[in-house]
């Protein structure tokens, strides 16, 4: 059959379902064009993730069709015009910022301005990185130059790195890779959670919401277990190998990563607004004015971190040595291990969201949308209290800045008609309804699936890519670039 044929003949189904009181409201779509059913769902308004099948006939097509939209009809789902029904509007952060009560300001080596309220950052060995609620991931090396721009449909709620790989969580319901120089969506969040935050450990997704609820998500982007009811409200998850650390309105509860029983619970002072980990113990950030030290194997109190105002962000330097926290203020703080307060310095431009610290600076990023350094040595800090401090350098846009947007279908990935030199080739097979990726270079496991993103999945295609690294799920995550094999 011709393509044009096909298309003639091509039939859609379109249905919705949305809920009252903030539940589901999502869509689900399918075309059927002969051998083929297509599947777009996600939340209403948005693009969605699009899953395609080919089967040996045409009939057997129509009853694969009919099938899942019978299954959806009995889950509450009914035909629908798309665009009639507006998307749903997803929670932004409200925060309140007063002025700092602090007598001297942080010595701040340079400041770069986003141009929209901004929460996400991470900062590794060679860069830092800022994501705004314009949708706007700015890499920054060191010395404050700006790197690169990656563009992202919807604002960015967090960053979060996973070893070599780094995440953006999104309004959209999406996580975005940004590990390559191609942004790619390597979830989809169910349709009926609101993020607040994320963490991802060995390619596994934990996602706290607007609800109290914290939902695991695995390397295949399929759901494994959610756990919700003891707060609201939860802006804190982290998660290593022993536990996911689930901070909300009630305090932190711990579940295993394997099933999500609890545990652990302890009651915070104030409800968790930001949370922060090192290998043996959580730092919970509340609006009681504290960050409580909790030990991860069984939720003692080992410490509290005093200060004047509702603690907004919390960080650490390496092994916990010292605790910096930001208040609601435009203050920021440094503990020793202890509790005891070392310092108290104005941020000089807004209150710290979110912090990290490394090598003698605290990256922040504040109320106004800007990405901060601070040079928070005692030699600087000492200067500070006395009044001394640099002249910030406010970082400019270069002209040619290099931008990049998302990779969301195969045609969109750059192609090369042979795999280079110590490069890894996989491919997208056909798994019943699904499509699945797997190794087929010389020397791994071939039945083990590989994490892929989904949006350039083709039934049949072949991709180059840098390098596939085992994780202790069983499952081979790509790192580097993919090109298609042509």
């Amino acid at each position: 059959m011709s393509s044009a044929a096909m298309s003639a003949s091509a039939s859609t189904t379109y249905l919705e379902l949305s809920q009252d009181g903030g539940g589901a409201h999502k869509f689900y779509e399918v075309t059927v064009a002969g051998e083929t059913v297509s599947v777009r769902y996600g939340r209403i308004g948005a693009a969605g993730q699009l899953q395609t099948s080919v089967f040996p006939t045409a009939q057997k097509a129509q009853a694969a069709a009919a099938k899942k939209i019978g299954e959806k009809v009995r889950k509450g789902y009914a035909p629908a015009v798309r665009g009639q029904r507006a998307p749903r509007s997803v929670t932004r952060r409200q925060v309140a910022s007063a002025p700092s009560t602090a007598r001297a300001v942080a010595p701040v080596l340079w400041r770069f301005r986003t141009g929209s309220a901004a929460f996400g950052i991470h900062v590794d060995e060679e860069r830092a990185w800022v994501g705004n609620q314009s949708g706007d991931v700015y890499t920054l090396d060191h010395a404050g130059e700006v790197q690169a721009r990656y563009r992202l449909p919807d604002g960015v709620k967090c960053l979060v790195a996973d070893d070599f790989w780094i995440y953006a969580g999104c309004d959209d319901g999406r996580v975005y890779d940004l590990s390559s120089k191609l942004p790619f969506a390597a979830y989809e969040i169910s349709a009926d959670v609101d993020i607040f935050w994320l963490d991802i450990h060995e390619g596994v997704l934990d996602v706290a919401d607007r609800a109290g609820r914290l939902t695991v998500i695995d390397h295949e982007d399929e759901h494994q277990w959610a756990r919700g009811g003891r707060g609201e409200h939860a802006w804190m998850v982290r998660a290593d190998d022993r536990a996911v650390y689930h901070g909300h309105t009630g305090g932190v509860t711990a579940y295993a990563p394997d099933g999500g029983g609890e545990l652990w619970h302890t009651r915070t002072k104030g409800a968790v607004l930001f949370g922060w980990q090192e290998p043996d113990a959580v730092f919970a950030g509340t609006g009681h004015r504290v960050v409580q030290r909790l030990a991860k194997a069984d939720g003692a109190l080992e410490a509290t971190y005093t200060c004047d105002s509702a603690v907004y962000s919390c960080a650490t330097s390496p092994g916990g040595r010292y605790v910096f926290a930001g208040d609601s203020s435009s203050s920021v703080y440094c503990f020793d291990r202890d509790g005891t307060r070392l310092w108290k310095l104005g941020t000089g431009g807004g209150s710290a969201l979110s912090m990290q610290y490394r090598d003698e600076r605290l990256y922040l990023v504040t109320t106004d949308g800007s990405l901060v350094c601070v040079d928070a040595s005692d030699a600087a800090v000492a200067a500070a209290q006395q009044g001394s401090v640099p002249v910030a350098r406010d970082v400019k846009l270069a002209a040619a800045l290099p931008t990049y947007a998302p990779a969301t279908t195969a045609a969109s990935v750059a192609t090369v008609a042979a795999a280079p030199a110590g490069s890894i080739v996989v491919e997208c097979v056909q798994d019943g309804a699904k499509l699945r990726v797997r190794v087929v270079s010389e020397g791994y496991d071939q039945s083990w699936r590989v994490q892929f993103p989904r949006d350039i999945r083709e039934a049949g295609a072949r991709y180059v890519v840098d390098a596939v690294h085992p994780a202790s799920g069983g499952f081979y995550r790509v790192r580097g670039d993919i090109r298609r094999l042509t």
